[in-house]
């Protein structure tokens, strides 16, 4: 069976024996997203995009609320226009109730238009987000760097 390391090296056209390895490591820690296998459990702050210009905060709620008590939504706005720009955040009081209205309003439709959910990654002004990196051996490993 091929490592994980050989197929992506070979995916993004790198060669599968190379004398550098840092090297094959760091460039494909600049293409690899994917989350670690054993990605954190999931928060009580959902991401919701693919919102109509005509949502505000209080059809959001109202519109997730059904799931459980919805502690804050907020919309994000262009600072120019002062418009939408089409996603927000919905934040529960329970990682369960989060959970249960991700899998069931993640496709639906409001107002007119398809809702993707995700949950939120929490971020942190000033730290570096943490990409996980795959080692040599094809596991997955996160470092601070």
């Amino acid at each position: 069976m091929k490592s994980l390391t050989h197929i992506a090296r070979r995916a993004l056209k790198l060669p599968t024996h190379n004398s550098s390895s840092s090297t094959a490591v760091v460039n494909l820690r600049r293409y690899c997203a994917n989350a670690p296998p054993s990605s954190p459990a999931p928060n009580s702050k959902l991401f919701v995009a693919g919102l109509s210009w005509t949502v505000d905060e209080k059809s959001l709620k109202d519109a997730f609320s059904s799931f459980g008590e919805v502690t804050e939504v907020k919309i994000i706005y262009d600072k120019d226009s002062g418009r939408s720009r089409g996603f927000g955040f919905v934040h529960f009081s329970k990682e369960d109730d989060a959970e249960s209205a991700k899998h069931a309003m993640d496709g639906k439709g409001l107002l007119g238009r398809p809702l993707r959910i995700s949950f939120a990654l929490e971020r942190v002004r000033g730290e570096p987000v943490v990409v996980p990196r795959i080692t040599n051996n094809g596991d997955f490993s996160s470092r601070n760097t």
